[in-house]
């Protein structure tokens, strides 16, 4: 069994070394966002195109305000989106809004709340250096410069950068297609009447909401029986896909066929459980070419596997970069003590407390408690080597679940 760090590794690993071919298409920007960049992007000219003013004042020389207390021939006026048709000659000066084009002669601007203005005359109160409040023409970017390169994923800051450039149609890769598969006998579909004996599929739902966050097309997958050639026959199906998930027969019971299913496909298993509570029989590995993920059939485990292993891999078959989830902190609400050995992440809460995250488990009865879990906005991450863990104490915590 490895520990949580291993497998995280191992996945890593096989992503690195698996030589995905990625298959691009082309979208107008109002469709890119949250998508993977699948191309070089350059500046198609200077940033800023022009020495540009940051304040709202005047346009001066800075050798003619090299004291306190200079008065300046008022001369003219440019605001954003205009051009000045003159240049600031020895003596003068210009009103400029921010935004606009700084005139020729001119290389610094005077705030309007540093100068004082009297008819045609300024008074200006404060003595300038070469630049001071001017964003220098090409100091954002220089024509030709690569400004975003292809696997990062394009947030609001990205596409408004895309749209500055005049980008409006861009290269992205294709988002992978995840074949979702429950297993059992005892689930029956959602707007189904279960009788006592049976559950409604929440993992499907639960598991496609989730690929969709993490940039996946979910193509859910009609329940697998437990029994192994009927199942062999749908996971076959599901290794069509660009990922497949399967969601429980991942244990050692009586009935669990997936990993001896799959390892009759030719699978080739990068690991078969994982020192996690909750999340222990997770299965990862490769057949026919597609990888997939065997995660335990209690959705509060499902929901942890996933986040843990499986954004990770939709991320980099989607032309990303393997990111590993990234843990924040907060101080532990109330103290509570952890068998070492394991890695647990355990539901809870995290708020704002005297301007500090404070977390705080919240009440629920183990993995397959989804009442519980959708009280939590956070996971509690307990790492193997601690065994008490003191109220007040900086813990590292798993934003996301709600």
């Amino acid at each position: 069994m490895l520990s949580y760090e291993q497998a995280l590794s191992a996945l890593e690993e096989k992503f690195a070394a698996a030589n995905l071919s990625l298959k691009t298409e082309i979208v107008p920007l109002s469709e890119a966002s949250g998508r993977i960049l699948a191309e070089h992007v350059q500046a198609d000219r200077d940033y800023p195109p022009f020495h540009r003013s940051m304040r709202d004042g005047f346009a001066v020389r800075s050798k003619d305000v090299n004291r306190i207390g200079v008065t300046l021939k008022l001369v003219g006026e440019v605001r954003a989106g205009q051009y000045p048709q003159s240049p600031v000659e020895e003596g003068q000066c210009v009103e400029i809004m921010t935004g606009a084009p700084l005139p020729a002669g001119a290389d610094a601007v005077a705030m309007a709340e540093h100068a004082r203005v009297e008819g045609d005359w300024v008074q200006i109160e404060r003595p300038l250096k070469a630049f001071e409040n001017v964003v220098c023409q090409g100091s954002e970017a220089a024509k030709g410069r690569h400004v975003l390169p292809p696997g990062r994923r394009l947030g609001a800051g990205e596409i408004g950068l895309l749209a500055s450039v005049g980008k409006a149609r861009v290269s992205v890769c294709r988002k992978p297609i995840v074949a979702i598969l429950p297993t059992g006998d005892e689930i029956v579909p959602a707007d189904q009447e279960p009788e006592w004996y049976q559950i409604r599929n929440s993992n499907s739902a639960m598991l496609s909401a989730l690929a969709i966050a993490a940039g996946a097309i979910p193509r859910e997958m009609a329940v697998g029986p437990d029994e192994k050639e009927a199942l062999r026959q749908v996971v076959q199906e599901g290794l069509k896909a660009d990922l497949l998930l399967l969601s429980g027969g991942v244990s050692v019971g009586k009935y669990d066929f997936v990993k001896e299913v799959l390892a009759g496909l030719g699978a080739q298993f990068s690991f078969q459980s994982v020192a996690l509570r909750p999340g222990k029989p997770v299965v990862f590995g490769r057949a026919q070419g597609t990888f997939f993920f065997g995660l335990p059939g209690n959705p509060v485990s499902s929901f942890v596997t996933f986040e843990l292993f499986v954004r990770p891999a939709i991320q980099a078959l989607g032309g990303g970069k393997f990111e590993r989830p990234q843990f924040l902190r907060a101080r532990l609400g109330s103290s509570l003590q952890h068998k070492v050995g394991f890695t647990r992440f355990v539901p809870a809460r995290v708020e704002t407390r005297d301007s500090e995250p404070l977390v705080q488990l919240i009440e629920w009865h183990g993995s397959g408690d989804l009442v519980g879990a959708a009280g939590a906005n956070c996971l509690l991450v307990i790492h193997p080597d601690e065994s008490t863990l003191q109220a007040g104490a900086w813990v590292d915590v798993l934003p996301g679940l709600s």
